[in-house]
């Protein structure tokens, strides 16, 4: 794995501290230094390091002391190999008795440390680090950040999770809302019951109460059974509503209706069915203006917003690009079964120089398709698809503003569309509604929906 192989070297002796790191580090490897035991308990307890290096003469807690704790703690999990000034059989059999994988004097060549640690590497495989890795739920997150911001983000969801207040997670598109949402639920006593994402966005107005609320057989053209809600389906677990600021306003009366009574009814029927869930939102727009506008309903805003977690683009958090890059590679690595061992210095850079418009959604895509096409065990090439490909990912941010969203282009089409059919049928709705092939009804609504004259 070498670039992906992480080692923690624990060493009171600064001089050795940077003389191993720098000697791992020109053969590939990513390092991390410790002072003392003390220092590299906290290190483990935000990181996996498969290896641990650690000097057996340390004031405070001994190597010793310390290889016994990490063994209790850790077992297979992590190796460690062991270094000293002063070499003796007794200790050597001690730490090896413990658990060491290996013992080296310090006034050896180096060479024979670099074999043990290579010996290690072969040992872990790829799955071995990613399930090790404790900041991640299943492998499929990373819960941990060196930004500040992120870092109160994160402090926050834990003692979020703590309730079942509603909460609003806002911020750009792709800086990964659904992440966060993920881990309020992991976080909380309701972890073991469902987590239900359902994109705003994405369904009309008649479809989402539908997907929402259920409907009953019957209640509709096309309802030919029975079907229970999200919101139902979700009861004792979370609900995740993603891009509510498109939420049509008579779904955001019914939605509010739910929260205040935490009871449903499905679509078709008259009975009330009780729900509990833990309702967590997310948008990249300005509810807040929103509101203002009339787009969107005040006392809707104020009771999905009893905590509003803001997460910062990826942009202001560039000291988590690298981490996340090695994250991203592991797992598209493990997945796909690829035999990636480092990153390509010159392509390491372009990943780090990047400014990611698209955030950690960019990123990701980014490298999935790197993994995909690579082909041997170095990850390199331009993380662009095209030479133009950065220019144009730039010149479409900056032309977003002035580009109307999808459903407003959505309903454009229709309007043009439907006029157009309607004309050369003179105004004929049955033939009009064979051309485009729905319901004589279905026209017929949409002429009375976008007030066609």
């Amino acid at each position: 794995m070498t670039g992906l192989f992480k080692i923690l070297i624990v060493d009171d002796d600064a001089d050795y501290r940077e003389t191993y790191r720098m000697l791992l580090t020109r053969k590939g490897y990513r390092i991390e230094t410790a002072a003392s035991a003390d220092e590299a308990y906290r290190l483990l307890d935000l990181e996996c390091y498969p290896l641990i290096i650690s000097d057996i003469m340390m004031p405070g807690i001994s190597g010793v002391e310390f290889l016994r704790e990490i063994k209790d703690k850790y077992n297979k999990d992590i190796e460690i190999i062991m270094v000293t000034g002063y070499g003796s059989i007794e200790t050597a059999v001690q730490s090896m008795k413990i658990g060491a994988f290996g013992y080296f004097i310090k006034s050896h060549n180096p060479e024979e440390l670099i074999l043990e640690i290579e010996k290690v590497h072969k040992i872990f495989s790829l799955l071995s680090v990613n399930e090790f890795n404790k900041n991640s739920k299943k492998g499929r997150y990373l819960y941990t950040s060196k930004n500040k911001e992120m870092q109160k983000v994160y402090e926050i969801v834990r003692r979020v999770a703590e309730s079942s207040s509603t909460v609003l997670i806002t911020g750009e598109s792709g800086v990964g809302k659904e992440i966060i949402a993920h881990m309020i639920h992991d976080s909380s006593d309701r972890s073991n019951m469902p987590f239900i994402p359902i994109n705003c966005g994405y369904y009309s107005s008649g479809l989402i109460e539908s997907e929402l609320f259920g409907h009953e057989k019957g209640a509709f053209t096309g309802a030919t059974s029975t079907r229970v809600g999200h919101l139902e389906e979700a009861d004792r677990g979370t609900v995740f509503l993603d891009e509510i600021g498109d939420m049509e306003e008579a779904t955001q009366v019914k939605l509010l209706r739910v929260l205040e009574t935490k009871q449903i009814e499905r679509i078709g029927s008259n009975k009330l069915i009780d729900v509990d869930f833990r309702l967590v939102s997310a948008t990249n727009k300005n509810l807040v203006k929103a509101v203002s506008e009339g787009k969107f309903r005040e006392d809707l805003f104020f009771r999905i917003n009893t905590i509003e977690i803001k997460i910062p683009p990826l942009r202001s958090r560039k000291e988590d690009i690298e981490d996340l890059i090695y994250f991203f590679v592991n797992r598209f690595n493990k997945e796909m079964g690829k035999g990636i061992k480092e990153i390509d210095g010159d392509t390491m850079q372009q990943l780090l120089n990047y400014s990611y418009p698209g955030n950690i959604r960019e990123l990701k895509n980014i490298i999935e398709r790197m993994v995909v096409l690579s082909g041997g065990s170095v990850l390199k090439g331009s993380i662009f698809n095209s030479a133009k490909c950065e220019n144009s990912i730039r010149n479409d941010e900056q032309r977003s503003e002035t580009m109307t969203s999808y459903k407003d282009a959505k309903r454009n089409f229709e309007i043009e569309y439907i006029s157009k059919v309607l004309k050369s049928c003179n105004n004929n709705i049955t033939h009009a509604a064979k051309i485009m092939d729905i319901s004589r009804r279905q026209v017929f609504n949409k002429i009375i929906e976008y007030d066609l004259k």
